[in-house]
């Protein structure tokens, strides 16, 4: 795993009550290079945050640190 997802998945982790089920994958497509975060559903509202704020401020800081080719998408996960 890339530098830039195991310091997204330990920002993630620091959110949520289920920190067991952050996952985060870096995929790359013909689109760009994307952090994919995988949370439980019951911690879904807390990464994305109050009318997003939380998840702007996630992209914000890996767009920082990994330049603004970077996009972080959040995914539930189903357990």
């Amino acid at each position: 795993m890339s530098a830039l997802a195991d310091a997204l998945e330990h920002l993630v982790r620091g959110i949520v009550d289920n920190p067991d089920d952050v996952q985060v994958e870096l995929v790359t497509t013909r689109r760009g290079r994307t952090l994919e975060v995988h949370v439980n559903p019951e911690d879904l509202g807390k990464v994305i945050g109050r009318g997003g704020r939380t998840a702007t401020a996630l992209r914000t800081v890996m767009a920082g640190v990994g330049g603004r080719g970077i996009r972080v998408d959040v995914v539930d996960t189903d357990h």
